[in-house]
């Protein structure tokens, strides 16, 4: 088949600033092609570009062709002729793009009123069944909703079903999974494939989630400092590389499926700027196969096999390898509980109150947030803390943190319960307990230097700064010079670096991680949890790790806990659970979690959970999780589920080191 979009010579400058450059290529109908590379690549300017969604100061050059009609230069009306109907796009963020005041319904209706000539009953029919479609329950009733009214991960398929509601040839969608978890990221795969199902459309998946695209795209372009220096069919992406730069990409990812303690290989550096790019090729400052050929001109893409092209003059030098068969991980060594507890949470209860009206507030209802919750650290261990959002992870963080009396349960930090602390106790346990937050920009002054951000924390506990400055940041990899530097002057991995030092600066022996690598791209995530990984061993720390990634916690974590809707649904020893996790949760969060393997991801079975977490204002009767397991509504009999509605399950053992609240936990292998 002819392709339907073609993309030849893409240039984007924004003034003197380079931003797109020479990119090139083609999707035929049914066809999904991945694009993925670090921040700053290109990406998402390349599909606003093809969109005609740039602004006016950009100057675009090249040819985008769709069905043979050129889209560079036309006319606006013209392009919004296409737009919705022959090419949609499915953004990143969808609550910005809803419109806050306009019904669900009527947004969809809309979308099918200015491309198709239909009433507004008709509109608002087809807008129904795009809802129920899309998978979205009750769709009569939630076409009457406004946006704010719908979960993140059901306002992003209220955006796919505008997008497929006019049968669209292309589909371009610019990280539609990215601030979602990873259940309902896996929900949202599946609609867009039964989405490309029924309109045959062609699919441009923009992304940096390496997994996803393994599953779900047929062909991949890798982008680096704004063209292509790799692309092919996802099978040669993945198993034979020839390009170092997609060969440190994929090296820089912790597997959920591989044990082990291994270092993982972060590229060394950051991506260039735009506006200054290095002599030659682009990745030569970072590349470790680089030689002085690489510093004379930029290489061309080569052809180094049946439409696989590489831009790396060394391409053949470049050693494939495949990322999970033939690699056999290590086991990592059992980790014998130490004998000092430096963290007790027992029986954590926080309530929030649900008000209502304006002026005068009255209480209507109770927002359970955290609902008995315990779990306990030992000293040199590393417990994750994993969950969706709304499970109560952050509130039960927070309630820590305050080193307050809690509502109801007990807890103890570093053997002092803080319920019975006197003002100068609670001085002396922030010194031994500190917290490293996800945003790393929004946590440091911007108005300090990086020697006054080291050095208040010293000087609040009355320690001169001394050397210590420069020994905290040659401790996380910084050069002493970066001192008299200010935050916004360092790229996002530095700035958690410096955020890890001024942590380390009072030799805590507890260290509170709250999503500390999230915002990250995957090359930069990798050496700051080598960082974190070495500074443990090195200092004898403790730390409680909150993650939305599992693959990151079983990196780095010696237990894992799993949060939902504030209880703790399974615990244990990492390898424990995640090779045979025994609630039907922690299996349905595990089989979600794409891997970077194209064979595995295409032959792997998905454990789909259906809707949303309940809200903890009104939690299901019994087991929390019933409504949404899929136990519950396939494999148990009336009696059986009758036991899941009346009864809440504790957690019970069920090996060594692991135990799981459910009335019928079983251990299965699902990664």
């Amino acid at each position: 088949m002819s392709p339907v979009l073609e993309v030849s010579d893409l240039n984007v400058s924004f003034g003197d600033v380079h931003a797109v450059r020479g990119v090139s290529y083609s999707v035929r109908p049914g066809e999904v092609l991945g694009i993925v590379g670090e921040s700053g690549s290109g990406k998402s300017v390349t599909s606003a570009a093809v969109m005609g969604l740039l602004p006016p100061g950009a100057r675009v050059t090249g040819s985008v062709r769709l069905h043979g009609q050129e889209l560079i230069g036309a006319s606006e009306r013209m392009l919004t002729s296409f737009r919705g109907k022959t090419m949609s796009m499915v953004f990143q963020d969808p609550l910005s793009a809803l419109t806050p005041v306009y019904r669900v319904g009527d947004q969809i209706a809309e979308a099918v009123r200015v491309h198709q000539r239909v009433s507004k009953e008709t509109a608002l029919v087809k807008a129904i069944e795009l809802l129920e479609l899309v998978g979205i329950p009750h769709p009569v009733e939630r076409a009457l909703a406004f946006p704010h009214e719908f979960s993140g991960g059901m306002r992003q398929r209220v955006v796919i079903a505008m997008a497929i509601a006019n049968d669209p040839d292309v589909i371009i969608c610019d990280e539609p999974t990215t601030a979602l978890d990873v259940t309902i990221q896996a929900q949202v795969l599946e609609v867009l494939k039964k989405a490309q199902e029924k309109t045959g459309a062609a699919i441009i998946m923009i992304t940096h989630d390496l997994g996803v695209v393994a599953g779900f795209a047929d062909r991949v372009l890798v982008m680096y400092a704004g063209r292509p220096v790799e692309v092919g069919d996802v099978d040669d992406i993945y198993y034979r590389m020839r390009m170092p730069y997609t060969v440190g990409l994929l090296a820089s990812i912790p597997r959920v499926d591989r044990s082990g303690r291994q270092p993982l290989a972060p590229i060394e550096g950051n991506p260039p700027s735009p506006a200054a790019l290095p002599p030659g090729c682009p990745f030569a400052p970072r590349c470790p196969m680089r030689v002085e050929a690489c510093d004379e001109g930029e290489p061309p893409l080569f052809e180094v096999g049946t439409g696989h092209r590489a831009a790396c003059i060394r391409w053949e030098d470049v050693h494939p390898h495949h990322p999970g068969k033939h690699a056999a991980p290590s086991r990592r060594e059992l980790v014998v509980r130490g004998e000092r507890t430096v963290l007790e949470v027992r029986d954590l209860v926080k309530d929030f109150p649900l008000l209502k009206g304006a002026v005068f507030k009255r209480r209507v209802g109770t927002v359970h947030a955290v609902a008995g919750v315990g779990f306990d650290i030992r000293h040199g261990e590393t417990l994750g803390l994993v969950g969706e959002s709304g499970s109560g992870k952050t509130t039960t963080l927070t309630q820590i943190l305050e080193l307050a009396a809690p509502q109801q349960g007990r807890i103890v930090v570093l053997g002092h319960d803080t319920a019975r602390l006197t003002g100068a106790q609670r001085t002396e346990i922030r010194r031994d307990m500190q917290v490293v937050f996800q945003d790393p920009l929004a946590s440091l002054d911007p108005r300090m230097t990086v020697h006054d951000i080291l050095a208040e924390p010293l000087r609040t506990h009355g320690v001169a700064p001394g050397r210590r400055i420069g020994e905290l940041l040659a401790l996380v990899g910084l050069d002493a010079s970066h001192a008299a530097r200010y935050p916004q002057d360092f790229s996002g991995g530095q700035r958690q670096r410096i955020c890890i030092a001024r942590a380390l600066a009072l030799e805590p022996q507890l260290l509170v991680l709250d999503e500390p690598v999230s915002a990250l791209d995957v090359s930069i995530q990798a050496g700051v949890i080598n960082l974190l990984d070495s500074l443990k061993a090195r200092l004898g720390l403790s730390y409680l790790f909150v993650a939305h990634d599992l693959a990151v916690v079983r990196y780095i974590a010696d237990r894992v806990a799993v949060m939902y809707l504030g209880r703790i649904a399974e615990i244990g020893q990492v390898d424990a659970v995640y090779d045979a996790p025994a609630h039907p949760y922690t299996q349905a969060l595990l089989s979600a979690i794409p891997l970077p393997d194209p064979v595995r991801e295409r032959s792997r079975e998905r454990i789909l959970l259906e809707g949303d977490l309940p809200s903890p204002a009104n939690p299901p009767t019994g087991c929390r999780f019933r409504t949404r397991c899929p136990k519950f509504r396939a494999e148990l009999t009336d009696a059986e589920r009758r036991l899941c509605v009346d009864v809440e399950p504790e957690v019970r053992p069920l090996g060594d080191d692991q135990g799981a609240a459910c009335h019928y936990a079983a251990r299965r292998e699902v990664v």
